[in-house]
């Protein structure tokens, strides 16, 4: 079979892997390797993809720089109104940081298609494209794909998600922690406007999410025990805009379903190191986060971006030299480790029945949302 060769290969192809792809392209031989088939736009104005992420600041800027930012159609978060179980609440304003928005909120497809459109021809695209084996050499990695054709490459980089074929492996072992939660994720439109305003509802029955897509309409993510979960994604499409609206206290009006329903479950995530002999894990592949802060791709975004930086700052470098991944992993640890220990804190305060504990959150959101610098400290890092 016909043998490749390159400089780094990519495994997986969504968001991180394409994004990392695109910021290479310049500098080095690059391939990457999608187990599906290349994304599609929307074929129809009303087709809307469930999947939908809250893209920061930091990110956008990262995508710009690489040609795929903005896509034909994203939401915008100017503020966030959060509420806790028992009165507590917080607001954020972009305002608080002189800024025109916190995030935008886009669809999985749409922006994946726009960066696969500026990857053509400007790297090897394989998709769709399956991995039957790999070996790890001293100078190189060997790929053998499922129709028998091999690579080659100095470094592999694993973006194939939170169940790495990749990963596995390398025998990275990745510490999993199951929230017992689903993420149940669909789009509707609304009565009233939204106003560029995120709403997001910390409840006996999980933490609930609207965020704003362009018109009138809204993406749900409701993230909640597995019953309860199971219960949701059973209703009739009308029957869930009707419980989604009411869980909302009918804040938008009436609520009319987009899409069907989708659910994933939860857990938090960690590899036990983010790098291997010619090897770094990026995106889902390295950590997975809780979604109440809606973080989890802009980490990805992040660990992009900063191997990229690393490995195009010296173009004639091996691109898989230990001491150049070391540097990726040391600085990456910080940021990961603190978002996780966030999100999985706040999971963790707000699904506890204690009642002590229910005034302690309560009362943190009404005294963080009172201290002014406490609480731009809060978003900078958040929406960064």
């Amino acid at each position: 079979m016909n043998q490749g060769e390159f400089d780094i290969v990519i495994v997986g192809g969504g968001l991180v892997g394409a994004s990392l792809a695109l910021a290479l392209a310049g500098q080095w031989r690059v391939a990457l390797l999608e187990r599906a088939l290349p994304p599609l736009p929307a074929a129809l104005p009303q087709d809307w993809d469930n999947r939908i992420f809250a893209i920061s600041p930091g990110s956008q800027a990262f995508l710009a720089g690489l040609g795929a930012w903005p896509p034909l159609r994203a939401g915008c978060i100017r503020e966030m109104d959060v509420r806790g179980d028992a009165g507590g609440s917080i607001h954020f304003d972009a305002l608080e940081l002189a800024s025109e928005q916190l995030a935008a909120t886009v669809e999985n497809r749409g922006l994946q298609a726009l960066l696969w459109q500026a990857l053509q021809g400007r790297v090897e695209l394989l998709a769709p494209a399956s991995l039957h084996a790999v070996q790890f050499d001293a100078d190189h990695v060997s790929l053998t794909l499922a129709d028998g054709a091999s690579i080659q490459a100095r470094l592999a980089v694993a973006a194939d998600g939170a169940y790495s074929w990749l990963r596995e492996q390398a025998g990275i072992a990745f510490a999993r922690q199951p929230y017992e939660q689903q993420g149940v994720v669909a789009n509707f439109s609304c009565q009233r406007p939204h106003g560029d305003i995120a709403r997001q509802w910390f409840g006996h029955d999980g933490i609930l999410a609207w965020l704003p897509l362009p018109g009138n309409r809204i993406s749900m993510v409701w993230s909640t025990g597995n019953q309860h979960a199971t219960e949701l994604l059973g209703m009739a499409p009308e029957l869930l805009a009707a419980r989604v609206a009411a869980a909302g206290g009918h804040g938008l009006g009436v609520l009319a379903p987009l899409c069907p329903a989708a659910g994933f479950p939860l857990s938090l995530g960690r590899a036990e190191r983010s790098i291997g002999r010619r090897l770094a894990l990026v995106g889902d592949a390295a950590h997975t986060v809780h979604p109440l802060a809606g973080q989890g791709v802009n980490l990805g975004f992040g660990d992009a971006r900063v191997l990229a930086d690393l490995l195009n700052a010296k173009p004639g470098r091996d691109p898989g030299d230990a001491m150049l991944l070391q540097s990726y992993a040391r600085s990456r640890a910080e940021e990961v480790l603190l978002m996780q220990t966030v999100c999985d804190g706040l999971q963790k305060l707000f699904a506890s029945t204690d009642p002590v504990l229910g005034c302690v959150r309560n009362m943190g959101l009404q005294l963080t949302d009172a201290l002014g610098p406490l609480k731009r400290t809060l978003m900078r890092q958040a929406f960064r």
